[in-house]
This record gives structure tokens, sequence and C-alpha cells, in this order.
């Protein structure tokens, strides 16, 4: 794929990634690597959208619900918070990473918590990013919050951006107001969490619904862009970009995620060459 046409010269050493899946012919690949030394040797204004859902830095060996259980808060090293100002740099790290990539008129969507969205919003803003919306993403079937110490958490934001202020981004309004049936679509989405069906190859602690990928990549993307997920975990990312005819390049350092995505997106691929045959649209 066209993004990551890397300078090979001894001068910068060996790749930073490996290759843990490729299908050209479905334009899908899967990079096992750091994302920040990845996107810093990959091609410039190469990528029409990204979509991110970075560390949370939650893993603090606490308790929580998930799926009616009680279990531990405790998602992985990748996870553990390194202290306000460390965890601050990192988002300015790879936001300025994924923005060098990014096409002139290219957007980024960043999927965040109370416990990040800020630090990922002050740094957008630091880098010169323009924010054109916060979505607000309501969860009907949000777990309940155990401590009863303060409301459960239902909701979880999502930051749309363009490169910069002179961007004139990619919005398909009118497919929006179509699927809004004939409204203006607002920016409080009611969506499920993952339903069991998603999770048929094994889960991620952050799995976000193929449903809203759809939406996200529906809105700000046309067939054939390239759509980037530098944390593709179980790649919901690159299922919905499969789907609805986009390639995509996901990276992630963890190979248990990877064998999942790449499960997932094998499944997605036969799928997207079953509708296509049919004639009909992959929505």
């Amino acid at each position: 794929m066209e993004l990551f046409n890397f300078e090979e010269t001894s001068a910068y050493g060996e790749k930073p990634y490996s290759v843990y899946f490729n299908d050209d012919k479905h334009h899908v690949r899967l990079l096992q690597g750091n994302c920040i030394e990845v996107l810093n040797r990959a091609r410039e204004n190469s990528v029409d959208m990204i979509f991110a859902d970075p560390p949370y830095f939650l893993s603090n060996g606490g308790i929580t619900c998930h799926a009616g259980k009680m279990v531990s808060v405790n998602k992985g090293k990748w996870d553990q918070s390194k202290g306000i100002k460390e965890n601050h740099q990192f988002n300015l790290e790879w936001l300025a990473a994924c923005q060098r990539v990014l096409k002139p008129n290219g957007t980024i969507w960043v999927s965040g918590t109370t416990h990040i969205i800020y630090s990922i919003g002050f740094a957008m803003q630091e880098l010169g990013f323009k924010i054109l919306n916060d979505i607000v993403w309501y969860k009907r079937n949000a777990p309940p919050n155990l401590s009863c110490r303060y409301f459960t958490h239902s909701t979880e934001i999502v930051l749309w951006a363009v490169k910069n202020a002179k961007g004139k981004h990619c919005f398909n309004y009118q497919l929006m107001k179509k699927i809004n049936v004939g409204k203006q679509m607002r920016n409080v989405w009611e969506i499920s969490a993952p339903l069991a069906a998603e999770k048929k190859f094994g889960k991620h602690p952050t799995q976000k619904p193929t449903d809203l990928l759809k939406r996200i990549i529906l809105a700000s993307t046309l067939e054939g862009d390239l759509v980037l997920d530098p944390f593709c975990g179980s790649s919901t990312t690159g299922v919905a970009s499969a789907l609805l005819n986009r390639k995509y390049v996901g990276i992630d350092l963890e190979e248990e995620y990877l064998s999942l995505s790449k499960k997932r997106l094998e499944q997605a691929i036969r799928g997207q060459n079953l509708t296509f045959c049919c004639g009909d649209e992959a929505l």
C-alpha cells in the first residue's frame, strides 16, 4: 500500500515494524510495531482518515463490571499510567505522528473517556488541528457502577478534527441525513456496545461496535480512501473499512490482538466478497 513507502537505507536502520497480515487484493494490512516509530517512517500526506482509540491509562489494579461480572482493571502494561505529564506527552507524540501522515484535507477521530479525552483535545489544539465536533457516543447497554459513589458511565467522547484550519475536510452530509431519516444528524449517537457476535473470535477490553465505525467512515471518507488505525486492537476499524470498500492499515504492538484482528478481517473480507458478488451495497 502507498502509505508505507519507506526510505530503505542504512541511515534509517531496520524497519520499525513487521507485516503481520497483508491482503493486497482487498487493500488490508496489519503491522506489528510502535505506532509512533512506524508513522515517523511513513510517507507524509498519505492517509485520508484516522480512527484512534489510544490507551486510557486506567489499569490501576482496581475492579470494574464487565458483562455483569466483577473483573480486574488490568488491561496490560500498555494501559498503565506513567503520570499526567508523561501521559500527555505520549498523546502529543502519537498525534503529531498521525498529523504528519494525514492528507491536507484528512481528518482524525479519537475516542476516549474523561480520563484522557481532555488531554487529547488540548494536544490537538497545541498541534494546530481544527476540532470539528465532539461526538457523544451513548451506550444503551452500559455496565452498572459497582461503587455507587458517582453516576454510571454510559458515554464516551469521540473528537473529530481536521489536520489544520485550512483543510477542506470530507463530510458526507446528505448521506448522514439520509441515515437519520431525513433529519440533520446531531452529535449524540445512541449505539449499543459490541454485541456477542462481534466477539466471536475473542475479546478486546476496549472494543468498539462495528456500527460506530461504519458511521464514522461513511461520514468522512469516500470509497477507495485509505483509513488508518494506530492502536488497532481487534480491528473494528478494519472490519468496517473492508465492508465499506475502504483501504485499511492497522498498527498494534500486541500479537494477541493482531491475531484476533486477522481472524475478524478475514471474515469481513469474505463478507465483502459475498456482498459485492450479489450486487448489494455494503452498508
